[in-house]
């Protein structure tokens, strides 16, 4: 009988112990943001060159708390589409890629941030295909929520 109100005493101790989250909080239901304003880059239609770096900056805010973010650069030779601006940009012809450019990084968000500036260098290298490109950005909040910005950029 000892043991087992001892198990029945550690299970609720156990219970107790993993219920970290008030009872009284909302669940947290909102998307974090991505701001593309006129301090960010690149911004749709930007043009990069060939074997230049250039700094990637863009705000991130979540109404809790930011998690991480990522960007995913690709070739848009095939005019395929999932940007998310409606600005569209000239489109070259249409080809097929010899050499593109592939760039997916994930860049961590300092744990218990509400706003976040990402300021981060790329390399372009110098003998990748010039043309038609999407440079896409997502950013995740703790809770498992994101966001997705589809910019169509050029490298020249």
């Amino acid at each position: 009988m000892k043991k087992q109100l001892t198990l029945i005493g550690m299970l609720v101790a156990m219970t107790i112990a993993g219920c970290s989250k008030d009872a009284n909080e909302e669940p947290d239901t909102e998307y974090p943001a991505i701001d593309i304003s006129a301090n960010t880059f690149p911004q749709q239609c930007s043009e990069i060159k060939r074997g230049e770096t250039f700094t990637y900056r863009v705000r991130f805010s979540d109404n809790r708390e930011l998690g991480s973010s990522s960007v995913d650069i690709h070739h848009n030779f095939d005019h395929h589409s999932h940007s998310t601006v409606i600005e569209p940009c000239n489109l070259e012809p249409k080809k097929t890629a010899v050499k593109p450019f592939l760039l997916i990084r994930t860049y961590d968000i300092p744990a218990g941030l509400k706003t976040y500036d990402l300021n981060q260098q790329i390399q372009v290298p110098a003998d990748v295909d010039p043309g038609d490109y999407h440079f896409s950005i997502r950013v995740t909040d703790k809770e498992g929520w994101q966001s997705i910005k589809g910019l169509s950029i050029k490298i020249i």
